[in-house]
């Protein structure tokens, strides 16, 4: 490989406006893993060859692999009315305008795409994926004709076993998920898969398959960074400082797991252990700086956990965690400053509201209905803040029921009066700051806690700006005052250790939609009886304003 990259980079040297050369040093250089000079060749071999189909194709498909999936498609549309007969065109559009969420477009184009190419095994793929992820009842049949042309390929296997759980057959999916993980032990998706099948069956030990998997394949450090990482979403950290102990052990050079003890040490109340860990700890990344900061606001030492933080900002500056943590802070600290910098970030009125959907009366009855027996055959997710109760499968707004389509235009237009409501533009402010700027929504979901105790633990969402909750059912309240049900914003997580309580409790009522910061932890109260279910959703920059 070496002797053939350096033939090409000679060839290139001394013919340097041949672009079929540039286009073959470029497929070396992608199976070579390196998309980034593979992209600046097909660059050059498509601006060397203005209009050439190929050359264009695999620049797309370089820039996907990148992960600029809007690059690519910018890229691709100039020759789209030629890549309409081209099986390959097709599906790598498909496949770009799946990543950017446009599932309807990557449905078009995968399905012309299957339409030239019958037996074409990524368009196949890229389509059954699309079905599953639009809640389409025809999955399972598009899983088993990508299988019929490619019975060998895991994520294939995997995504019928998802179709069938969906469709409520858990034995099959089980049984297909079992023979994954027996044959591919080393494939964290396959085990995750397995874990959320056992939680779903109601099993405590949902996670023991990954001890087997570590003795399978010892080398691999990536399995028991996966296992940790699923016991500390579900409150087992004593379990997972256990396992970051024995991989710090077997794989001495990777700091993570040092500090995935100290992280799990110290949720578990083992603070001691945690402060030896993180005194040796040379790893100098914002998640060390973020995670020590937790530890340090445990021990009362307010003063090293917020500069802990303001290097975490110094390396990303709008870092969502980063900033929810310092609201905890300085509502701690005993001086005006800090209170002042606390009532800046949260407690400005117009930050938290409760506001009735607009439409709820002609919009809410249909998704309630259509959400009731979604969630009939939904589970407990893994590493999600629910504790109890059930949340729907992948994101709620890909779904193709034209009554989630009205739903997320009332919730559009409700979140625009929310806005006109904000304080003014605040450059310095992680919300108010995108206060007049391009929004969407991102990552929606419904939830349904039952009475007897499920509930919401303390919990923000990194990747918003401003969250939210959409109450279409909510249990009566035997007695208002003791608030069962109702959410708080502000109350610090459990893991944290502090007496400090919400900023604000909200009274759910149906039909009305509750928007705050997404820097605010936030979470609900136990209820003894009755039922509440919720949709909800981050709203997040538009992929204009992310250009």
């Amino acid at each position: 490989m070496d002797a053939a990259k350096q033939i090409f980079a000679d060839g290139m040297a001394r013919f340097p406006g041949d672009a079929s050369l540039a286009n073959s040093a470029a497929n070396l250089a992608m199976r070579l893993g390196d998309f980034e000079l593979a992209e600046r060749q097909f660059s050059q071999a498509s601006m060397l060859d203005l209009g050439n189909l190929e050359f264009t194709l695999n620049r797309a498909i370089a820039l996907a692999r990148l992960g600029h999936h809007g690059q690519a498609i910018s890229v691709l549309r100039p020759v789209e009315e030629e890549g309409w007969n081209d099986p390959k065109y097709c599906s790598a559009r498909g496949a770009a305008e799946r990543a950017l969420g446009n599932l309807a477009l990557a449905a078009k184009w995968y399905d012309r795409a299957i339409v030239l190419e019958p037996g074409h095994a990524r368009a196949l793929h890229g389509r059954a994926r699309v079905s599953i992820e639009q809640g389409d009842p025809s999955a399972q049949q598009r899983f088993d004709a990508a299988l019929a042309i490619t019975q060998g390929d895991a994520d294939l296997w995997l995504g019928k076993a998802q179709a069938l759980d969906v469709a409520g057959d858990a034995k099959s999916a089980r049984e297909i998920a079992e023979a994954l993980v027996e044959q591919a032990p080393h494939w964290t998706e396959g085990l995750r898969f397995l874990a959320q099948l056992k939680l779903g069956a109601g099993e405590t030990e949902f996670a023991g398959h990954y001890a087997d998997a570590v003795r399978r394949v010892p080398q691999d450090p990536n399995i028991p960074f996966a296992w940790i990482a699923l016991l500390e979403g579900n409150d087992r950290s004593t379990e997972a400082a256990e396992i970051a102990a024995d991989a710090r052990r077997k794989f001495p050079q990777t700091e993570p797991f040092a500090l995935m003890e100290a992280v799990n040490s110290g949720s578990a109340g083992d603070d001691d252990r945690a402060e030896a860990i993180f005194a040796d700890l040379g790893l100098g990344t914002p998640d060390r700086h973020l995670q020590e900061a937790r530890h340090r606001i445990r021990r009362g030492e307010l003063d090293r956990a917020e500069g802990l933080l303001d290097l975490v900002l110094a390396a990303e500056a709008w870092n969502i965690s980063a900033f929810a943590l310092l609201g905890v802070i300085w509502r701690l600290k005993d001086d005006d400053r800090a209170r002042g910098r606390a009532r800046w970030l949260h407690d400005q009125a117009g930050l938290v509201r409760l506001l009735p959907l607009i439409g709820a009366d002609e919009t809410l009855p249909d998704v309630a209905s259509l959400l009731r027996a979604l969630h009939d055959s939904s589970a407990l997710p893994l590493g999600q803040s629910l504790r109890g109760g059930t949340q729907t499968r992948g994101i709620l707004f890909d779904r193709t029921e034209p009554v989630l389509s009205e739903l997320r235009a009332a919730l559009l237009e409700t979140i625009e009066e929310y806005r006109a409501g904000l304080p003014a533009t605040d450059t310095a402010h992680p919300l108010l700051r995108h206060r007049d700027e391009g929004w969407k929504l991102a990552g929606s979901w419904s939830v349904r806690l039952n009475g007897g105790g499920d509930f919401h633990t303390s919990h923000i969402h990194p990747q918003g700006l401003v969250s939210s909750a959409l109450y279409l059912e909510v249990p009566q309240a035997d007695n208002p005052e003791a608030e069962e049900g109702w959410l708080e914003v502000g109350r610090p997580p459990p893991d944290l250790r502090l007496n400090l309580p919400p900023l604000q409790t909200i009274e759910p009522k149906p039909g009305h939609l509750a928007l705050f910061p997404s820097t605010l932890y936030h979470g609900t109260r136990p209820f003894s009886a009755g039922r509440r279910m919720t949709v909800a959703f981050d709203v997040t920059l538009s992929e204009s304003e992310l250009k």
